[in-house]
C-alpha cells in the first residue's frame, strides 16, 4: 500500500483471528470531515495509524475479536484565544472489541468499559481513524501562551470621538416655535 492512502477496508474477524497488524501514513486529504476542522489548511500533512488485531478469549471460553488503534498526527487549527495558527498533536492509543449487530452493541453498550464496535466483513479503519480524531478535537483550541500580545480592543479607534456634532432632535422644532412668535 502507498505511503499516501487511507487504510483499506478489511474483514474484522478475520483481522483479529488472523492476528492482523496494518500501519501507514495518508495524507489529511483523505479525511474530508477532518479537512473541515482544520479551515481546509494542513492537506499535505500526513498523520501516522497502526491497527493490531487479536482474539481474547471470554468467559465462555469463545474467542472474541479485538482491535488496537494507535494515531498520531499534528493538525493546523486555529487558536480561538489569539487566532493564530496552532499546530495541535492528539496521540490516540485505544482498544475496541468487535460484536456481531448493532442491536447487541447498544445492549451491552452501558454495561461495559470498553468501546465497541459492529463486526464488518469490509470494516472500514479510516472512517474509525477519522473518527477518533474528530472525536479527540478540543472543544475550543488555544495555545498554552499565545505567542504574540492579545488585542483586547474591539471597537474602532474614532467610534467615541465623533466628526461632527449630531444635530440636536429638537433644534426644528424650536425654529417652529420661534416663527410662530
Amino acid at each position: 500500500m502507498p505511503a499516501d492512502d487511507p487504510p483499506a477496508a478489511l474483514d474484522s474477524q478475520a483481522f483479529a483471528r488472523d492476528n492482523g497488524r496494518l500501519s501507514g501514513t495518508s495524507r489529511l486529504a483523505h479525511y474530508p470531515r477532518l479537512l473541515v476542522e482544520t479551515q481546509g489548511q494542513g492537506a499535505e500533512r500526513t498523520l501516522g495509524w497502526a491497527a493490531e488485531g487479536s482474539l481474547r478469549a471470554d468467559p465462555s471460553s469463545v474467542g472474541q475479536a479485538w482491535l488496537h488503534l494507535q494515531i498520531s498526527a499534528s493538525l493546523p487549527l486555529t487558536c480561538q484565544r489569539c487566532l493564530e495558527s496552532l499546530d495541535w498533536e492528539p496521540v490516540v492509543d485505544r482498544w475496541f472489541r468487535f460484536v456481531d449487530t448493532e442491536a447487541l452493541a447498544a445492549e451491552q453498550d452501558d454495561t461495559v468499559e470498553e468501546d465497541l464496535l459492529v463486526s464488518s466483513r469490509q470494516f472500514s479503519l479510516a472512517e474509525l481513524i477519522e473518527d477518533e480524531l474528530l472525536m479527540a478535537l478540543p472543544l475550543v483550541p488555544r495555545h498554552e501562551a499565545c505567542p504574540g500580545e492579545l488585542k483586547m480592543a474591539v471597537a474602532d479607534p474614532g467610534f467615541e470621538s465623533p466628526e461632527s456634532q449630531p444635530p440636536h432632535p429638537f433644534a426644528s422644532l424650536a425654529r417652529l416655535r420661534r416663527g410662530a412668535d
